[in-house]
């Protein structure tokens, strides 16, 4: 069974002025519905105040929650922050702390929603408002369910947010591999970077992936993994730069799943990026992430079990 953690209010109606595939998050939802008895559904709340003000300024916070966003702000994010939008971005980071508790107990949960690995301390940016990953792996320390948390972020755009928020955390890591001419202009440093030329496909992803992670891992030693799943590294994606096919991304999860099999890491994933005409694709596209890394550690039986046995303690 594979536990997935939602909330009604993922799926909100597109504000004006937005070229987001609002639509997408609903569709996840009801592909995943389309599982019956495979999947295990959790509710996500509003996440607390005082989690979002641990990685995001106060005043930045305070000007989502009231949706009052400036509108310069609006601009770096990509659509206005309706109260719809606000109460959205406060739930978020909840599904994700949510998706991670449950992978501790479990080996593998995830968000249906997640991965805004854009949005910087005093602003959002690129589609993104609330930083979910920052706000997940902080409140974990803080409440020390995890002495140590890497975030992985297979997003096509690099994960400048998280790195630049959790940067100076010696108990959090971040690891980005993406397109290097992609959004955004000014990276940020991650614990690891690892810039792509454009076009690279599913080989040589698989191979820098495998090689450029395992020494991360096996030097921090974290305790959880938060994955950003973004599907956008597919050839035919809109916002993408790299060449990955359908099975190179399945291939994607499965190395990254057996990579935290093999060392008894619990992990949980996050949405991330997807962009294109065809929503359905996309939300196809995201499902697939999901449930090849729940299926690749209920495959692993007896290790699976003892991922989530372990660190239920």
């Amino acid at each position: 069974m594979i536990h997935v953690v939602h909330h009604p209010d993922y799926v909100t109606p597109a504000p004006a002025r937005s070229t987001y595939r609002w639509n997408k998050n609903g569709l996840i939802r009801d592909l995943l519905l389309d599982k019956g008895d495979a999947v295990a559904w959790h509710r996500a709340e509003t996440t607390p105040t005082a989690w979002l003000e641990a990685v995001h300024d106060e005043d930045y916070v305070a000007e989502v929650l009231r949706a009052d966003v400036p509108k310069e702000k609006e601009r770096r994010i990509g659509f206005p922050v309706t109260a719809a939008v606000a109460s959205r971005a406060a739930i978020v980071p909840h599904g994700t702390w949510l998706a991670a508790c449950l992978a501790l107990e479990h080996g593998f949960a995830a968000n249906t929603a997640g991965g805004s690995h854009h949005a910087l301390a005093n602003t959002g940016a690129g589609f993104c408002v609330f930083n979910d990953l920052a706000v997940a792996a902080a409140r974990l320390i803080d409440e020390r369910r995890v002495a140590r948390v890497l975030v992985v972020d297979c997003d096509v755009h690099q994960g400048d947010g998280t790195a630049a928020l959790l940067a100076g955390r010696s108990e959090i890591a971040t690891y980005s591999i993406h397109a290097e001419k992609n959004f955004p202009v000014r990276k940020a440093r991650s614990t690891v970077d690892v810039p792509l030329p454009d076009k690279v496909g599913d080989e040589v992803y698989l191979a820098t992936l495998e090689s450029t992670l395992v020494p991360l891992l096996d030097e921090f030693r974290p305790e959880l993994i938060l994955y950003q799943a973004g599907v956008d590294p597919f050839d035919g994606d809109r916002l993408g730069r790299l060449a990955l096919t359908l099975d190179g991304l399945v291939q994607r999860e499965r190395l990254v799943a057996d990579l935290a099999i093999g060392r008894g890491l619990p992990l949980a994933s996050t949405v991330g990026g997807g962009y294109g005409e065809d929503a359905l694709a996309i939300a196809e596209r995201h499902v697939a992430a999901i449930m090849t890394l729940g299926e690749t550690f209920a495959a692993a039986g007896d290790a699976g079990r003892r991922v989530g046995a372990l660190n239920a303690r």
